[in-house]
């Protein structure tokens, strides 16, 4: 039998960390383990994560060497800025006339508030000769005698002219501290946003470059050899030396892996990825098989940090029941006397922000029978500044909360299995006393719970589904973490989309960080960019993830040029090792056709093979419509029957790598649309051996075209390509 080395995926939360092993080439879930975060060891999270691996490795039956890549994700940075504990950043601006007026007003950003009375601390010195060493040293001593432990140079207009801020780093060496540059952490304009970027990153550095070398040091002493990878705020992992550069990167994270794993194992194409804990649920998109990803804002400010798009509503499995009791049906301490409420029926008004867990009071769905024994309904405030109308339960066993949770399981929402489940009949037991206090029955007073809470959800669900447009007729909901079934169901109920909870959904964060791909990003502002200039973008964001240790032969890179900010951004992925995923529970071409005719929501009948690769096959069906010229859908679907791309009306070529160019170009001629908003090359996608080249970010025909060629450099002449068209409207 053949024992495949395995990705370990370590992800580091509030309270525990937790490590999964996967199978390398099935990307199976071999083994979890879960120890509490470490936050007070002399080694700090590294411990945590150290012992972490150590019992996983126990667990699976394999050692050091078996490990063919390892990654973490830690909220260190995030909580480092939340709770105001970063470094002093001693920041030197340059500039003359002018350019000094701009540069000496980013003092102000001492200013910027971390947490409630902590402001983030940074001394300021400046420099009118960036070539000035003895200007530069002395700028270097004013804010070390300020306190300052890691440095920043800033310059206007950096990003076009880099010599100044390096002149100042290198004359700054000497006096031994970190330091960086603004234009190495952002290289788009805007001084005083790029800057702060640049500040905040510093702040931030001392702290994470510690924890990096202890972690590097422990894994090099347990026998890994693998590389050492963490994980990004934008759903990618990146090289330990690259976070020693920019350890902001890591911040907002946490969500990053959740939906990470949900696009990995779960293959979404289209849909919302719900992440929901005890308190929260944070809610992510993947539009075209991608994770939607925007620029930050942090300490109430907006950045150049590219993170994902996460958005988070205060209702999760552990969320509380609020209940209006009617005057006349409670006693002094809100209890409602006899099981009944007098003077009109209760009824359920909302369902958190506040939880069990903080209330510091055990769910009652839990709860042993006997201990629920004479339980009536009381309101309480579970702190003191909540208002009394907490729903809980005073039995014989003491004082219970009425969660979501309870509600999910009285309706047998919650699957055999899953980290939520309990006995329906306790936990029909525990809503009893509030369905009496309703007036109806068990069932009608759960869903009218989890109606509170997932309505909150769905509020912010349909924006993001009008924000992002996303396809109503291949969108999904997936529910991920501890408390998934407590939400994604129910809400699939009330939106009517397709929902499921992700597999291992209670580990869903660390399968992402195994699962996750090197990623790089690099964003030009270059305006009236030519084809040469662009390719020179494409080119340096793949030699950056391949420079990260991933695979050259796997990258794949999305282009897209924004011609309203004359922003040219480059996205590369890769894995550190070629993948040879098993195929032996393939999808069969039945299978395949009744996935692409369910996703077109036809008869498979209807539906025809347009054209194939090894990896993958194009399927197809024609919608007529009156008075107007009919639409033709398409659906990409792979080798396990999942579809990868779909296009609500689509041109469908299939031809070789050798015959393309010509091909292309013709096709793109005759699609290009041309009006008052200029030119609008169509939406280009190429199945090419086992990916899909995204071309779609490309609006001037010849660039586009120019991208289609480095995507088959270095192919067959006689291998199969198959393009997917779509006219922009």
């Amino acid at each position: 039998m053949t024992t495949h080395r395995i990705r370990v995926g370590i992800d580091v939360g509030g309270t525990f960390t937790d490590a999964v092993a996967v199978d390398a080439t099935t990307l199976s879930l071999l083994g979890q383990v879960k120890v509490p975060t470490s936050h007070h060891h002399e080694d700090g999270v590294a411990h945590g994560i150290v012992e972490a691996l150590d019992r996983l490795l126990q667990q699976v039956g394999r050692d050091p060497a078996d490990v063919a890549f390892l990654a973490h994700g830690t909220t260190q940075a995030t909580n480092a800025l939340l709770e105001g504990d970063v470094a002093t950043v001693g920041l030197i601006g340059i500039g003359t006339g002018p350019g000094a007026v701009l540069t000496r007003r980013l003092a102000a950003l001492g200013r910027l508030e971390l947490a409630p009375g902590k402001r983030l601390p940074l001394a300021y010195a400046h420099v009118a000769d960036p070539d000035d060493t003895g200007a530069v040293r002395a700028a270097v001593e004013q804010v070390t005698a300020a306190g300052a432990e890691v440095l920043v140079a800033t310059e206007p207009f950096a990003v076009d002219r880099p010599e100044g801020e390096q002149s100042v780093l290198e004359a700054a060496r000497p006096a031994g501290l970190p330091m960086t540059a603004a234009h190495e952490i952002t290289s788009l304009y805007g001084l005083h946003k790029r800057t702060r970027t640049a500040v905040v990153n510093a702040a931030i550095l001392p702290r994470m470059l510690a924890t990096a070398d202890l972690v590097d040091a422990s894994i090099t002493k347990a026998g890994i050899t693998a590389p050492l990878m963490v994980m990004r705020c934008d759903g990618g992992v990146m090289a330990l030396d690259e976070m020693r550069r920019r350890p902001l990167l890591t911040v907002l994270s946490g969500p990053a892996a959740g939906v990470a794993g949900a696009l990995m194992q779960e293959r979404i194409s289209e849909g919302v990825f719900l992440e929901t804990g005890g308190t929260s649920t944070d809610i992510s998109v993947v539009r075209r098989g991608k994770v939607a990803v925007r620029h930050a804002t942090m300490l109430g400010k907006s950045s150049y940090l590219n993170a994902l798009d996460v958005r988070t509503v205060g209702v999760g499995g552990g969320s509380m029941v609020r209940v209006d009791l009617p005057r006349g049906g409670q006693g002094h301490e809100g209890q409602v006397r006899d099981g009944q409420v007098r003077g009109g029926r209760a009824r359920v008004t909302a369902v958190g922000p506040r939880s069990a867990h903080i209330a510091g009071l055990p769910y009652a769905c839990f709860a042993d029978p006997a201990e629920l024994r004479d339980a009536t309904l009381a309101t309480v405030r579970p702190m003191p500044d909540d208002p009394a109308d907490y729903a809980v339960l005073d039995a014989a066993g003491g004082r219970y909360a009425l969660t979501m949770t309870c509600a999910a399981n009285a309706l047998g929402r919650v699957p055999e299995g899953d980290f939520a489940r309990c006995d329906q009949e306790v936990a029909k037991a525990a809503i009893a006393p509030l369905a009496a206090a309703l007036g109806v029955d068990v069932p009608t007073a759960a869903a009218r719970i989890l109606d509170a809470g997932a309505e909150q959800v769905k509020a912010v669900v349909d924006q993001v589904v009008r924000d992002y447009r996303l396809d109503g007729d291949t969108a999904v909901l997936v529910g991920g973490g501890g408390g998934a079934a407590t939400v994604t169901p129910h809400l699939a109920v009330l939106t009517g989309m397709e929902g499921r909870i992700a597999r291992h959904n209670e580990v869903i964060s660390p399968i992402g960080v195994a699962l996750a791909l090197v990623r790089e990003q690099i964003e030009r502002i270059i305006p009236g960019a030519t084809q040469e200039q662009i390719l020179a973008v494409r080119a340096e964001a793949e030699q950056a993830v391949v420079a990260q240790g991933a695979a050259a032969d796997g990258v794949e890179v999305e282009v897209t040029v924004d011609p309203q900010t004359s922003t040219v951004r480059a996205i590369a992925t890769g894995a550190t090792e070629l993948r040879t995923q098993d195929r032996s529970h393939s999808a069969d071409d039945t299978e395949r056709l009744a996935a692409a005719a369910a996703s077109l929501k036809t008869d498979p009948d209807r539906v025809r093979v347009l054209a194939g690769t090894p990896a993958h096959t194009v399927y197809g069906t024609e919608v007529r419509r009156r008075l107007r010229a009919p639409r033709h859908p398409v659906r990409v679907v792979d080798a396990d029957g999942v579809v990868r791309l779909h296009a609500s009306d689509a041109q469908v070529a299939a031809t070789t790598v050798g015959a393309a160019p010509e091909l292309l170009g013709n096709l793109v001629r005759e699609a290009t649309s041309y009006g008052d908003g200029g030119v609008r090359a169509p939406a280009l996608r190429l199945l090419l051996g086992s990916r899909i080249a995204d071309l779609s970010g490309v609006l001037e025909p010849q660039p586009l075209l120019a991208l289609a060629r480095s995507e088959m450099r270095d192919r067959a002449a006689d291998e199969p390509v198959v393009a997917v068209v779509e006219v922009r409207s």
